[in-house]
């Protein structure tokens, strides 16, 4: 006689990096009403592409999604070139997508997706929490943001908010970057607050040349690219080169990467 085991039931723990969301409600009263039901008919559902390098939690996040009435998962990517092909070929309605990926990160995907097809819709899905991100993220036409610890509720919310034509970002994010602008007055600075050419001298600091390279590639003596230098640390108010890469990265100036030491 043959006996049929039962399937084991997939779990994530709540604050367990990378990971996914650890819960699946259903959707929203709203959602329901506005969409089709999922499973006879998938037009109207919302399509969405999963893009993260690791395939645990992309399998959690297609788990969870699958159980909700009005979201059809149509496919998944493990990096950004991955990503931006796969958006060409399914015509997604929403990617969720990781920011730190081989290859292309998700904010650079993001950006060309932006370029290539506007209708699609991204929520970045991170694991950083810096309030500097929010901006950064925006630059790149993303809609929304939500940190990989939040909840499958907060992240079907996101999904829901995003698809129609909102713009979430996980509260906790919004808090604290709310707080660091009041603490500072309004006074987060800017890539605007440099010229062309101090910009171009940023950039070349956050890449790593020294002064000498920089002048180098710039055509100009030492002593003018320290002026640069000084001029930038001061307009910024950023005075160690960790300190304007970090800035570089977050502002989209150099492609997205691991923030340096200290």
């Amino acid at each position: 006689m043959i006996t049929t085991l039962p399937q084991p039931q997939l779990k994530f723990a709540a604050r367990r990096q990378p990971s996914a969301p650890s819960d699946c409600p259903a959707a929203s009263p709203s959602l329901r009403t506005s969409l089709p039901p999922h499973g006879t008919n998938s037009v109207g559902s919302i399509r969405v592409l999963l893009v993260d390098d690791h395939p645990v939690v992309r399998r959690g996040l297609a788990f969870c999604l699958a159980q909700q009435p009005n979201v059809q998962v149509v496919g998944e990517a493990g990096d950004g070139q991955e990503a931006v092909s796969k958006a060409r070929e399914l015509s997604p309605d929403l990617v969720l997508m990781d920011v730190d990926m081989p290859q292309m990160s998700g904010l650079t995907a993001t950006e060309i997706l932006r370029r290539e097809q506007p209708g699609v819709k991204v929520l970045i899905l991170s694991m950083h929490g810096e309030p500097d991100y929010v901006l950064r993220i925006l630059q790149t036409g993303a809609r929304g943001y939500v940190l990989k610890d939040a909840s499958a509720e907060q992240l079907l919310k996101a999904i829901e908010t995003v698809y129609a034509g909102e713009v979430y970002f996980s509260p906790e994010l919004a808090r604290v970057a709310i707080n660091q602008y009041v603490r500072g007055g309004g006074a987060i600075p800017t890539a605007s607050q440099v010229s062309n050419r101090e910009r171009e001298v940023l950039i070349a600091i956050a890449e790593g040349l020294s002064n000498k390279e920089i002048a180098g590639r710039l055509g100009v003596g030492v002593r003018t690219v320290e002026t640069h230098r000084e001029r930038i640390m001061h307009k910024l108010d950023i005075h160690s080169v960790a300190g304007l890469t970090r800035f570089a990265i977050q502002k989209g100036l150099i492609p997205l990467q691991r923030d340096p030491a200290p």
